[in-house]
């Protein structure tokens, strides 16, 4: 792994393993070449997947920003003036004065340059002395602030590689309070300067500042800053404010005006906090009640398209055993009607082939042979025909006699052979035609009908 790094490429490799927890330090070394060794846009990346986010450079510049209630009856204020501040100076610089009329002198000043202020700003809205500035880049001035901040001050909190709007939609979404530092040119502000340098690069405020919020800047000479700072009345310099959900709306808590210690801005930002995690516990309550309602609407709902599914399957399978039942109804009305259909035409062939049966010949008849027929049913039948007749007359009149079946065979016994075969109207048997003489039949004969439908 440390083929061709330097010692300051390892350190931030290391870092990377030690913020992130991978396991795989070759995987830290590349996500740093892929960023080009910045090691908080690494770092923010990483949490982003890890919190199931896409990266700030990857995401939309067109992020709508939710509005932000700045009230100061709603903020806590603190200021350089205040105990914990760095130093206590007037607007021009000098000391505060210590003697009676020095402070009530001091007290008018301040209140004249706040008045003088706040109608200089009034006017400047309604007669347009500030001309609008056009943002067209903002993610643009935010990465160009932190790299100029980063090569100025090295030591700093983790910057939200994003514009406001996104860190906003961020913070509302992660229910976190959002730190916004508005930076001022450094060389015409010794404050700011101060604050930069041993505020913001303290270790015990970048530990907490990391582990507590969204932490966002930018510069407001840039037209994202500038921007920003006339939505949050930014007046004094440096300025922190702290925003986080309240109610359903984004609401700053608390300002943060001047310089002051490390440990006084802790403690501001401990107080504030304090104050308001009240808010978010609660917005985390209902957003767990929400989720846990629509969780439960869901299974709910899931459970009724099973349930309908169960019900429409068990509907599917009836209908196709009452269209079955139909069907083998149908058949079978069918297969009925026609065995009554068949038995009718039966019934009419059988009177049509009466008429052509032979009559029977006396017994004293010369060329008579009479023939002693065996039915299936155990009947016997005893006619005479002549030794002319056709076996097709035979046919005939056993077809038309009730106790015979309507298809059937002729044979005799001895030798054992078929005569003659019939299907309902149609005469199969090749002897159909030849007469019983053909056939060898002679004066006296027994012959078997069988059964073809047995």
């Amino acid at each position: 792994m440390e083929d061709g790094l330097t010692n300051e490429q390892i350190d931030k490799v290391l870092q990377l393993q030690d913020l992130t927890g991978i396991e795989d330090i070759n995987v830290c070394r590349d996500v740093l070449i892929r960023h080009q060794w910045d090691l908080e846009v690494a770092f923010q990346e990483q949490m982003n997947i890890r919190e199931g986010r896409p990266s700030m450079f990857a995401g939309s510049r067109d992020v709508r920003a939710p509005v932000v209630i700045n009230d100061r009856f709603l903020q806590q204020v603190f200021s350089a003036t205040m105990p914990g501040g760095r130093t206590a100076r007037s607007i021009n610089g000098a000391p505060v004065p210590l003697t009676l009329t020095g402070i009530i002198g001091y007290v008018i000043n301040v209140v004249f340059q706040y008045c003088y202020s706040t109608i200089s700003s009034i006017l400047n809205l309604f007669i347009g002395g500030n001309e609008e500035r056009i943002v067209t880049d903002p993610l643009g001035d935010v990465t160009s602030f932190i790299r100029s901040y980063s090569e100025r001050y090295p030591q700093h909190p983790v910057f939200y590689q994003g514009t406001y709007a996104q860190a906003l939609n961020d913070a509302k979404q992660e229910l976190c309070f959002l730190l916004v530092y508005l930076h001022s040119d450094a060389t015409k502000n010794l404050d700011v300067d101060s604050f930069c340098r041993q505020t913001l690069a303290d270790s015990s405020v970048i530990e907490f500042i990391n582990r507590n919020t969204l932490f966002w800047a930018c510069d407001v000479s840039s037209p994202e800053g500038y921007r920003v700072s006339h939505s949050i009345n930014a007046r004094t310099y440096p300025v922190l404010v702290l925003i986080a959900l309240r109610a359903n709306r984004m609401v700053i808590m608390g300002r943060f005006e001047g310089d002051c210690t490390a440990e006084e801005l802790v403690r501001r930002l401990q107080t504030v906090i304090n104050a308001n995690d009240v808010w978010l516990s609660q917005a985390r309550v209902d957003r767990l009640e929400r989720n846990f309602t629509q969780t439960l609407r869901r299974q709910q709902d899931e459970a009724y398209r099973q349930s309908l599914r169960a019900d429409e399957e068990k509907e599917r399978l009836r209908q196709m055993e009452r269209e079955r039942e139909r069907a083998v109804e149908e058949t079978l009305k069918r297969e009925k009607e026609e065995a009554e259909k068949r038995k009718e035409e039966i019934a009419q062939l059988k009177l049509d082939l009466t008429e052509r049966v032979p009559t029977e010949p006396p017994v004293d008849a010369t060329n008579v042979i009479s023939v002693v027929f065996k039915l299936p049913n155990g009947a016997r039948i005893e006619r005479r025909f002549l030794h002319t007749n056709s076996l097709e007359d035979v046919s005939n009149y056993l077809f038309c006699h009730p106790a015979t079946p309507d298809e059937f065979e002729i044979t005799t016994n001895f030798p054992k052979r078929t005569i003659y075969s019939k299907t309902n109207d149609n005469d199969t048997s090749a002897n159909a035609g030849k007469t019983l003489a053909d056939v060898g039949l002679k004066h006296r004969e027994v012959l078997f009908v069988n059964d073809l439908d047995a």
